[in-house]
Order: structure tokens, then C-alpha cells, then sequence
């Protein structure tokens, strides 16, 4: 019964820590690059890894972007990503 509790415990802890990550997906048309937050990374506990939530998967080919999140509002310094 204790293990069950501690392992709630820890599943409360990984889902409300913010991440570590954010992921773009980023798209090029002609110059532009289109950026579109689509999930999130976070580390792992023993600092060798990360565990990457996607919330949207990629159909149309294009690349896959990991930033740190500004401390503002989530997102990177400029709202879009940067290279």
C-alpha cells in the first residue's frame, strides 16, 4: 500500500513540474520558417534523458525544434523559436 501511495506521489510531482523543453515543429515555405508549439520535454530524474510529450504528430516531414521556454510566458523569447 505504501509503494502505491509513493508512486502517486511521484506521478503528481513529474505532471505539475514545468518543462524542462518545448517542441516546435517548424516548417519552411520559400524564406519563411513557421513555428508550432507541439509538446514538451522534461528531464529525467537521474539527469541522463529526457521524456518528450508530443501533442501533435508530424505528417508532412519538416523538423522537430527543442527550446527552453521563456520564463515570462512559456514560450521563446520571440513567440516563434529561433535557430
Amino acid at each position: 500500500m505504501t509503494s502505491k501511495r509513493n508512486a502517486n506521489r511521484k506521478e503528481q510531482t513529474k505532471s505539475t513540474q514545468p518543462p524542462a523543453l518545448i517542441a516546435y515543429h517548424v516548417a519552411e515555405r520559400g524564406e519563411n520558417s513557421y513555428w508550432t508549439r507541439i509538446g514538451a520535454a522534461w528531464d529525467h530524474e537521474d539527469a541522463k534523458g529526457l521524456t518528450i510529450q508530443l501533442d501533435l504528430v508530424l505528417v508532412d516531414g519538416g523538423r522537430i525544434v527543442l527550446r527552453e521556454p521563456a520564463e515570462d510566458n512559456g514560450e521563446t523569447e520571440d513567440g516563434k523559436g529561433a535557430e
